[in-house]
């Protein structure tokens, strides 16, 4: 493991807890949502906080350094299921997949599944 993703990993763990205070959980829900999904390797359920935007059922993260990340590689070719959890409350399921866009970053589209 690099010494960037060791950081990481350590400030996506600070994330978590942030994500549950009653106040703080507003404000960084309109920037953040947590992603469960399964690892296509290990087989583990793995959530994992990132900021997002969304339009619509359409969910975009832009992963940020690519080269020295991988969890996106989970939605690469046909994609994969995936769980999109909002601060405060809300879950919603969808499909991910991967995407390089006009100006060549590499970004995971969520196509979210209609509520229920």
């Amino acid at each position: 493991m690099t010494l960037f993703q060791r950081v990481a990993n350590g400030a996506n763990k600070a994330v978590f807890p942030l994500l549950r205070v009653p106040g703080l959980a507003g404000l960084l829900g309109r920037s953040m949502v947590v992603l469960e999904y399964t690892g296509r390797k290990s087989g583990r359920t793995i959530r994992l906080p990132v900021n997002y935007r969304q339009k619509g059922d359409t969910v975009t993260v832009t992963v940020a350094a690519p080269g020295q990340k991988s969890w996106w590689k989970n939605f690469s070719g046909d994609g994969a299921p995936i769980t999109v959890e909002y601060p405060g409350g809300g879950r919603r399921t969808g499909h991910a997949t991967t995407r390089t866009n006009d100006k060549g970053w590499r970004q995971v589209v969520i196509d979210l599944a209609p509520p229920s």
